[in-house]
């Protein structure tokens, strides 16, 4: 049985400051990786004043799919912070299309989802409306007979996010253990996932404050499984 991936992240770099140490494992298994992006991020931090700074993070996040072993990498070109309700739809239809053609007269696979947490993983509404977009479109293939395994969303712990936080949006508390389906260690992979959250070099300043929050625990990823 072959594994077919889909990332669904709203940004370039969630795949990388969130679940970089399972994608690479997953890969690094044989699994097959699409990742598909819904906005450039052009609204993301801006150290160096570049003039079209989602077209720069769009190729950070490329450089960042090569390191993953992506097998494909799409973007949705919606509005970095304008997602909402309606958009939610529409991205859903397009996550089913695209796994439509990629999964077309293909025999013996198995096919799994992974975005951010469904509370927003920092809050961002973005991230809440990738999340739930590809929840909506996982269950409508699995009503289409599509062979759909399981979505895995990537979760802060309680530990190290204790309370709530209210620097940028509401960010919640973290999950509690028994919230908590599955944990995936990937310390053999410390240097590749280092490598792919650098490689968003706009967003440095992020990739500190992620270091911060999770300490050595980078190659510890923790999920909420939805079957």
């Amino acid at each position: 049985m072959h594994k077919i991936l889909f990332g669904i992240f709203a940004h370039p770099d969630d795949e990388a400051f969130g679940p970089a140490a399972t994608l690479l494992k997953e890969t690094a298994e044989g699994t097959e990786l699409h990742l598909i992006c819904l906005t450039a991020g052009e609204n993301g931090t801006n150290p160096d004043n570049v003039p079209d700074l989602g077209e720069v993070r769009l190729q950070e996040w490329h450089q960042a799919g090569k390191l993953l072993g992506a097998a494909s990498m799409t973007n949705f070109s919606y509005g970095d912070g304008t997602l909402s309700n309606s958009s939610q739809r529409e991205i859903a239809a397009k996550i089913i299309e695209k796994v439509k053609n990629t999964a077309h007269d293909r025999m013996d696979i198995e096919i799994e989802f992974m975005s951010l947490d469904l509370n927003g993983f920092t809050g961002h509404v973005d991230h809440i409306v990738a999340a739930r977009a590809a929840c909506l479109a996982f269950y409508k293939l699995r009503d289409d007979g599509l062979p759909m395994k399981r979505v895995r969303l990537f979760c802060w712990t309680h530990d190290q996010q204790p309370s709530v936080d209210t620097g940028f949006v509401f960010m919640e508390p973290g999950r509690l253990p028994e919230e908590i389906n599955e944990t995936i260690d990937a310390s053999d992979f410390a240097e590749q996932i280092d490598a792919v959250m650098r490689t968003h070099h706009t967003q440095r300043g992020d990739y500190q404050w992620m270091m911060e929050k999770r300490g050595h625990n980078a190659t510890l990823n923790h999920f909420i499984v939805k079957e």
